[in-house]
């Protein structure tokens, strides 16, 4: 097979130039996918005609061709090839890279792989009990040298996951028998002796106090060495946000009784973090969100931030929002892996059927079960003055926060693929009224890239919520359920599904006792930077809890826009109702940054 491939360079103010030069691969048996295997390990192709390249440049890259075509013959299992590479027809190994021709026509490469080898015996050795060998690295397989790696890399990681720290690949025996087109391999590894973690060193923090940084890293020192603690002890230490880099460092030499010491590379993140938020609804308004963060508070990794948020300015949805917040998280409180946070909240929600005037404090652990999976557990106090058509009412409610959050996108923030699950649920009590009754809240979201291109992606989401005991009379009107809006079902008025209940012989306008939504959304990449978003939301609302009694449902469809920043993706959608007997007639728009979900 010959496939040449031209490559001009420009006449340029240079003692030698390399003209009218061509690049042509014969590869013996018509071998289609090994011609291109070759050709992209080959230096000379690599070359960029745009940029002028001299003679010599062409023959150092043709000289190195060489051993880099052979590697590529081994990786596919041919150890019997020749390999010729003449430049302006003579043999490239016999031209010195200074007595390169002024000007060079053709390079021409000519392979004959020969046959294809299968392995014959083989051996990793020793290796622990139940370590398991590639299955490309066994007799009668082909035999790629990419398969003997990975089986020399399978028995090294065996013996340190089993705490032989300074294992490595020994001895070799490799040996072709031709006549058989077949490999042996035998390769020794050597495993070291069994290690246990040794002193724990910290270098390059300024900042953050080194006692506190071993306490987040919570490496075993004096127990049996593992691979998976250090990458726990990184782990840890990234997730608090302080540094930007964290490396664990082997020591090269084993220490005292079998020990082996470890360094741990830090570099500090900046402390101080500012950030802002707007997005802004046709119906809702304006939202205008900031905070402020310091990620080492204390001097111990500390996170404090401020929140401040105002919303529903030129809205039609009541009056004013506002809410400022502080939250305080602190690592390794418990252990390395028990965080503890404390957060405080002071707000107002002035909603078309409610307003509130509110303080909370809450505080409480998290901790991580396996690597995308945390759990938390809290306890907190709410304290509210409620004006509705019911009334005036005062809350006073003590509330068991229980959570779990399964993070599985591949990007929170613009997700392509993977999935996200948050369950909470929360008991609570009106202290007055001795009251007591659970809310709980389910947020899914699911992501699924196709196409060749991968530029469809279908996003899903759904949410379904219920307040379990308790009667309406003692429970803030926060606590139950509205749809329509940005949140839950875009095209539709916000907050406008709700229930009516008697009250003292009057009826009155509530949120439900139960919701469930979904949303879909088409996500189609134009270009890196602009996308077309098609969607369909839903949402319904229970009068009763656990989604039971008389209940009602509305609709909402439409398409948007999305720009790509670095800070996220603009998001410009219109909604119009899809239910009822609006459906078309009015439109909705919402401007925001970030996806919809």
């Amino acid at each position: 097979m010959k496939r040449a491939t031209p490559h001009l360079v420009a006449l340029a103010f240079l003692p030698t130039i390399a003209w009218g030069q061509a690049v042509s691969f014969d590869v013996a048996g018509d071998n289609e996918r090994l011609t291109e295997i070759l050709q992209s390990a080959s230096l000379v192709e690599s070359l960029d005609p745009t940029e002028n390249p001299a003679p010599q440049d062409y023959i150092a890259a043709a000289r190195a061709d060489y051993r880099r075509l052979l590697t590529a013959l081994y990786s596919r299992g041919y150890y019997a090839g020749t390999i010729s590479i003449s430049v302006n027809g003579l043999e490239a190994s016999n031209i010195a890279p200074l007595d390169a021709p002024s000007t060079i026509s053709t390079i021409a490469y000519a392979v004959d792989p020969g046959k294809r080898f299968t392995f014959g015996k083989v051996s990793v050795a020793p290796i622990p009990a139940g370590t398991l060998m590639p299955e490309s690295f066994t007799s009668g397989a082909i035999a790629r040298s990419g398969a003997v790696t990975e089986a020399v890399a399978s028995g090294v990681d065996a013996w340190r996951n089993s705490g032989h720290a300074k294992a490595a690949a020994g001895d070799q025996q490799i040996s072709a028998r031709h006549s058989e087109e077949v490999l042996d391999v035998a390769i020794k590894i050597n495993e070291g002796p069994q290690l246990t973690f040794g002193e724990l060193t910290i270098t390059g923090n300024k900042d953050v106090r080194s006692a506190r940084i071993a306490k987040i890293a919570g490496l075993p020192v004096g127990q049996t060495y593992a691979p998976q603690d250090l990458l726990d002890a990184e782990r840890r230490l990234r997730k608090t946000g302080a540094f930007d880099s964290v490396t664990a460092v082997e020591a090269e030499n084993i220490g005292a009784n079998n020990t082996l010491p470890i360094e741990m590379k830090i570099v500090e993140s900046r402390p101080r973090r500012i950030g802002f938020g707007l997005e802004l609804s046709s119906i809702e308004g304006v939202k205008v969100s900031t905070y402020w963060m310091h990620r080492n508070f204390l001097g111990g990794a500390e996170r404090f931030r401020v929140d401040g948020e105002v919303s529903g300015i030129g809205g039609e949805t009541g009056g004013i929002d506002y809410k400022l917040s502080t939250s305080l998280e602190r690592p390794a409180v418990y252990g390395a892996d028990t965080d503890l946070y404390t957060r405080i909240e002071v707000g107002r929600t002035d909603e078309p059927s409610y307003l509130i005037d509110y303080a909370s404090l809450e505080f409480g652990l998290t901790r991580p079960i396996g690597e995308d999976i945390t759990a938390s557990a809290g306890i907190g106090y709410l304290g509210a003055r409620e004006v509705s058509d019911i009334g005036t009412r005062t809350f006073h409610i003590i509330s068991l926060p229980l959570g779990a959050t399964i993070e599985r996108r591949d990007e929170p923030t613009n997700a392509k693929k993977g999935y996200y699950i948050n369950a909470e649920v929360t008991p609570f009590t009106e202290i007055d009224a001795g009251a007591g009754a659970s809310r709980i809240f389910v947020d899914a979201r699911a992501y699924k890239t196709f196409g060749e291109s991968q530029n469809m992606i279908l996003a899903a989401r759904t949410q379904v919520g219920t307040v379990l005991g308790g009667d309406v009379e003692n429970t803030p009107d926060d606590f139950l359920f509205y749809s329509g809006g940005g949140g839950t079902v875009r095209g539709q008025s916000y907050d406008s599904l709700a229930v009516e209940r008697v009250y003292e012989g009057e009826t009155y306008t509530t949120g439900g006792s139960s919701f469930a939504g979904a949303q879909l959304e088409a996500r189609y990449s134009v270009t890196d930077s602009i996308g077309l978003v098609g969607f369909y939301d839903v949402g319904q609302i229970t009068a009763g809890e656990g989604w039971s009694g008389n209940s009602q449902w509305h609709a909402g469809a439409g398409v948007g826009v999305r720009y790509n920043t670095g800070i996220g993706p603009i998001r410009l959608d219109i909604g119009t109702p899809a239910s009822g007997d609006n459906i078309g007639k009015n439109v909705q728009v919402y401007i925001g940054i970030g996806q919809s979900f």
